[in-house]
């Protein structure tokens, strides 16, 4: 069923599920994510998200808790455990790799798929967000396309709408299929509000991407993600 659906058999029921990579970091990720999760509940759908691996976190209530996962879990449906959704939190703000090395342990597989398993049991809907752009490490051994892989899911790519975004978002929605992985869509994130001709570019985007545009978020920090939703939407096909 992979690479012809964005959905998922689990259990009899149908899941909808799928993996955020970016072009970069700081280019929107997490925002699309919990903008696409209020698209999913807004379908009646629970909809639970995913920060398999995050650093740089805070220590709050007897444990490391990372803002983009803290933002994920707000933008889902309520009473999900926050350690299933960032089954690695680490301190230090530095790559997955570095920062749990000075944590002393390292990224595996099993914890993520073990906390994918209980999510999936609460949803009917999952969105996974990746850290830094595509080809950014999660271990020594680990990279983001062999947890994407593991995981059974389809890409989304958010596109940071800047300088240099048409050879970001080309380079890496190749990286995305040449690592055997489907590329379901891509968000357009408009980050630099100063760039100029940005329908053109979208224009380009539209032309060269292999997968279908699912929208564009406007330059709007601080904004609701539940109110840039309206910008988004998630194809109803399965």
């Amino acid at each position: 069923m992979r690479g012809e659906s964005l959905c998922i058999l689990e259990r009899e029921r149908t899941v909808i599920a799928f993996y955020v990579t970016g072009t970069d970091t700081g280019i929107g990720k997490t925002l699309a994510s919990c903008a696409l999760l209020h698209v999913l509940r807004g379908r009646g759908l629970r909809a639970a998200g995913m920060k398999p691996v995050a650093s740089g976190c805070a220590w709050i209530e007897s444990s490391w808790k990372n803002e983009d996962a803290l933002a994920l879990r707000a933008a889902g449906t309520p009473g999900i455990s926050y350690a299933d959704i960032n089954p690695f939190a680490f301190e230090h703000p530095l790559a997955p790799e570095l920062a749990a090395q000075d944590a002393g342990t390292q990224v595996t597989l099993a914890p993520i798929l073990a906390a994918r398993d209980r999510l999936l049991a609460q949803a009917d809907a999952l969105v996974v967000e990746g850290v830094g752009g595509w080809a950014a490490p999660l271990s020594r051994d680990l990279m983001q396309a062999d947890l994407a892989r593991a995981l059974d899911l389809p890409v989304v790519l958010v596109v940071g709408l800047r300088l240099g975004c048409l050879n970001h978002a080309l380079l890496s929605a190749r990286a995305i299929v040449a690592d055997g992985l489907p590329l379901a869509g891509w968000v357009a994130s408009h980050v630099d509000p100063a760039m100029e001709r940005v329908e053109d570019n979208l224009g380009m985007l539209r032309e060269r991407l292999p997968a279908p545009c699912w929208g564009v978020l406007p330059h709007a920090p601080g904004a609701d993600p539940a109110m840039l939703a309206a910008h988004l939407h998630v194809p109803e096909h399965v």
